[in-house]
């Protein structure tokens, strides 16, 4: 899987580059693989920004403050989740495009009542997408590094999308 994430974390960087563009990242059960896959390409500071492991709610309201009646029935671990999290780092890093990750990674499920291996991905932009993918495993680092493509792979879909 590793060899996926930094493949990814090219041709993000390529479009990226190209367009001259930037992104940043907002994850949490990826623990910050997203982030890593996107900075492993040599002059990501042409395009990468900034971002943040936002795994708690102390961390989201440092990083993102993200108003508590924003999240007035919207729970963590779902795709309107996800993509707040996304649109509050790119409002507040001022990026072209950006990441949101939330899910429980495992060996057991999220108190929400979702079961490991469940995750919900976003990214905004030009263009917003977002998407829930189950692994159906609770293998909490194969879990991590299959998160952590499913993203990079939405954001080039939607990046790749815009022209």
């Amino acid at each position: 899987m590793e060899d996926e994430l930094l493949e990814l974390g090219e041709r993000i960087a390529r479009l990226l580059v190209d367009r001259h563009e930037t992104i940043a990242v907002a994850e949490s059960s990826a623990g910050g693989l997203i982030s890593a896959a996107l900075l492993s390409v040599g002059g990501a500071s042409a395009y990468f920004v900034g971002g943040g492991v936002v795994y708690t709610r102390t961390s989201r309201n440092a990083m993102l403050a993200i108003p508590e009646s924003s999240l007035e029935g919207v729970r963590a671990s779902t795709e309107a989740y996800a993509l707040m999290l996304a649109r509050a780092i790119r409002e507040r890093l001022g990026t072209t495009w950006a990441i949101g990750e939330t899910g429980a990674t495992g060996p057991t499920g999220n108190r929400y009542g979702d079961a490991p291996g469940h995750v919900c991905l976003a990214v905004s932009g030009p263009s917003e997408a977002s998407r829930t993918l189950e692994t159906g495993t609770a293998d909490r680092h194969e879990n991590m590094s299959v998160f952590a493509a499913g993203a990079l792979r939405l954001c080039h879909e939607v990046i790749g999308a815009v022209h």
